[in-house]
């Protein structure tokens, strides 16, 4: 298969390097597309008042383009004018810290992934439980990519993502993988107050989750029992049940 890369911890990140070795070890063509910069907690955020710019990156077997902008502008750029050719599939990761429940949300890994869903292609976006460097990430990258092989993507309504956590503990340990849905649970909003040199204040975002709210066979829940977990995903945001009842309001003209 010819692969499209990208993440939102740039193109350094251990997580993405391991993808591309993974993927290269399977015999698939790899582009690997991704932030030069830490971009995590983005979005789907593109940029739009400045010129993106790009650097070509060669660090031993590795070759790639970093994109001075968002992973969804990495994504973008890439289809549109990197590429030689539409790719067969676009894996997005290994993100470093969980994308589950609220979390997807935010996260400019998934986003990446919903954008390249919204071209129409097959996406899967793959993230790593444990925000600290782990030695497992070649482990969660041999993984991925035999199950993005597994995966009859023909089968998958269109404009879809498939998002995979794995868990932090030892591969030894893994559970799953299990399809599950997402999480309902939401971050509550919380920041760490402090004053810089000069006394002004400035805040530090923490935020919690209520534990009660996780769902114990959600993708956060089965995460955190030591499944590696399968959520498909879509990002149309129209409510059907809410479209039916405005309509009974007599608000139309």
């Amino acid at each position: 298969m010819n692969v499209l890369l990208t993440n939102d911890d740039g193109i350094n990140a251990p997580g993405l390097r391991a993808l591309w070795s993974a993927l290269k070890k399977a015999g698939h063509t790899v582009w690997a597309v991704a932030p030069m910069r830490q971009q995590s907690g983005v979005g789907q955020s593109l940029t739009v008042f400045d010129p993106l710019r790009v650097c070509e990156i060669e660090d031993g077997d590795f070759r790639g383009t970093g994109v001075h902008g968002t992973p969804v502008d990495c994504v973008k750029l890439a289809l549109a004018e990197l590429l030689p050719h539409k790719p067969d599939l676009v894996m997005a990761g290994i993100n470093q810290g969980q994308n589950a429940g609220p979390d997807i949300f935010y996260s400019g890994t998934a986003a990446a992934a919903a954008e390249a869903a919204h071209a129409g292609l097959p996406s899967m976006a793959v993230s790593h439980a444990p925000h600290v460097r782990t030695p497992y990430m070649p482990a969660v990258a041999e993984h991925a990519v035999a199950l993005a092989g597994r995966i009859r993507w023909g089968d998958i309504a269109p404009h879809r993502v498939i998002n995979v956590n794995y868990p932090a503990t030892d591969p030894a340990m893994w559970l799953g993988p299990k399809i599950c849905p997402q999480s309902p649970a939401v971050w509550g909003n919380s920041y760490s107050r402090h004053q810089d040199p000069r006394g002004l204040p400035y805040w530090w975002l923490m935020g919690e989750i209520d534990a009660s709210t996780v769902g114990i066979h959600s993708d956060r829940g089965l995460l955190q029992a030591g499944y590696i977990t399968m959520t498909p995903l879509k990002f149309e945001y129209t409510d059907e049940a809410s479209l039916a009842v405005l309509g009974k309001m007599g608000l139309e003209g």
